[in-house]
């Protein structure tokens, strides 16, 4: 990672559990990357985040996948967090960008890439909530976060 990323926290699971949150964040940086390296105990629906513990439908992302000979796209609004599609049980890579995550003006943007052993996917996610961020949650719908999957919170220092 370039100098500007600095390791805010890391956590590897030891046990099965439905999700994981990094809380405390101070408004320090300019930006957050929350990396994922998750593996999944029964394939959800969707995983994806939530700021703040909103759970409410505060959240609209637009995505696009493809596997290497087809291709889709879809969009949410109005949803309970921030998703990047569905998913399989073998491991997964999820790369979360969050802009600006500090400002008290303006909504939050996320950016996500993501990719499994059968396709790779991008999202653009808009959180309608001018609040900091001061905490991240990665969330399932079904099943589990399984053992030895790894979450890193970065911070990105202005430049």
């Amino acid at each position: 990672m370039p100098t500007t990323y600095e390791p805010i926290a890391t956590t590897t699971l030891g046990s099965a559990q439905s999700s994981v949150t990094f809380s405390g964040i101070a408004g320090t940086y300019t930006d957050l990357v929350l990396v994922a390296q998750v593996k999944y105990t029964a394939n959800p629906s969707y995983a994806g985040i939530r700021f703040n513990s909103d759970s409410g439908t505060n959240y609209s992302n637009t995505q696009i996948r493809g596997n290497g000979s087809s291709a889709s796209s879809g969009r949410n609004t109005n949803a309970g967090q921030i998703t990047g599609g569905s998913y399989t049980t073998g491991f997964t890579l999820d790369i979360f960008n969050i802009m600006n995550y500090s400002n008290s003006t303006t909504y939050k943007t996320v950016l996500r890439r993501g990719n499994q052993s059968d396709d790779v996917a991008a999202t653009v996610g808009l959180w309608r909530n001018t609040n900091a961020i001061t905490s991240v949650s990665y969330i399932i719908d079904t099943g589990n976060l399984d053992t030895g999957s790894t979450f890193t919170l970065y911070g990105i220092k202005a430049a």
